[in-house]
């Protein structure tokens, strides 16, 4: 019983000692080899590793993948025309030199990440205070994130990492001057919209006036014609009434007789006093007229 506890204890020992002395190292890391305190070797292969059992040596993990450092805070930056702006940024990097990065910043991505956030901002602030709010927006945009990009290439050695790109998120003004802002381009907005309905309005009374001016000459135009073939009609009609009343003047004088009764006694309840021995009622006493009818006596 002694020989096999012995035995086993044996294995769990060399197992022990086995464990403590082989690591794997992950495509995505960086291991850092430590002997007595001091960088003994980095493993930058992938792959089941071997090492001196702890406190002799011991391993560190960096992960090699690109990292992500966005803009802590937003401080105002001064252009060129003295105007506010407030830029957030972001920064893509990764680890370089494992040894460099150990040596500077430690083992924690949180260390360089400090250290290197006031970094970008001051080549932030060189690069802006040197141009316009319109070339920071618009023409000179990229050229801003490059220039950036190539200050930090130096000091991004001494960190023992490696700087992929540099990108401006948003660009706004501070809040300061962002209402003055506003209300100026509210005031614009307005300016325009004023200038505009006052363009409209004159143009709407320009086409108003054009359309009265084309309705009374057509009314005009309409009216002569009317008067013309009316004139026309009026005269076919007394060439055709001179013509037939020529034929027999006696008949056209007891037509008109008849039209002058007709337009005289036009409701029973007419009353007209006169001699009835007057030229009037001519017509009616007797037969001087051919043709004439006999009135009925009422």
């Amino acid at each position: 019983m002694n020989r096999i506890a012995t035995a086993v204890a044996g294995v769990l020992i060399v197992l022990m000692l086995a464990s403590s002395m082989l690591f794997i190292v992950d495509q995505r890391q960086f291991a850092v080899i430590y002997a007595l305190g001091e960088i003994k070797e980095v493993v930058t292969e992938p792959g089941l590793k071997v090492k001196l059992p702890p406190p002799l040596q011991n391993v560190v993990m960096l992960d090699r993948r690109v990292q992500t450092l966005d803009s802590p805070e937003s401080r105002p930056i001064f252009t060129a025309e003295k105007k506010s702006l407030v830029i957030d940024w972001l920064v893509k990097w990764r680890v370089a030199d494992p040894r460099q990065f150990i040596r500077n910043n430690g083992a924690d991505m949180r260390n360089v990440e400090n250290r290197l956030s006031p970094v970008v901002q001051a080549a932030f602030n060189e690069e802006v205070t040197k141009r316009t709010v319109l070339a920071v927006l618009a023409t000179e945009r990229e050229k801003v994130m490059n220039d950036v990009r190539k200050r930090l290439e130096d000091e991004a050695k001494q960190f023992g990492i490696e700087i992929l790109d540099v990108r401006i998120k948003r660009v706004d003004f501070a809040v300061n001057i962002t209402d003055s802002v506003y209300r100026r381009m509210e005031s614009e907005r307005k300016r325009v919209a004023n200038e505009l309905r006052s363009t409209g309005g004159a143009d709407g009374e320009k086409i108003r006036a054009d359309a009265d001016r084309q309705r009374e000459v057509i009314v005009a135009e309409a009216y002569r014609d009317a008067q013309k073939i009316k004139g026309e009609g009026d005269a076919k009609a007394s060439a055709l009434y001179a013509e037939a009343f020529g034929r027999d003047p006696q008949f056209a004088q007891f037509y008109r007789s008849l039209e002058a009764y007709r337009t005289s006694f036009r409701s029973k309840t007419d009353v007209m006093v006169v001699d009835p021995s007057s030229d009037f009622f001519k017509a009616m006493r007797g037969s001087g007229a051919v043709g004439a009818p006999v009135p009925a006596k009422k």
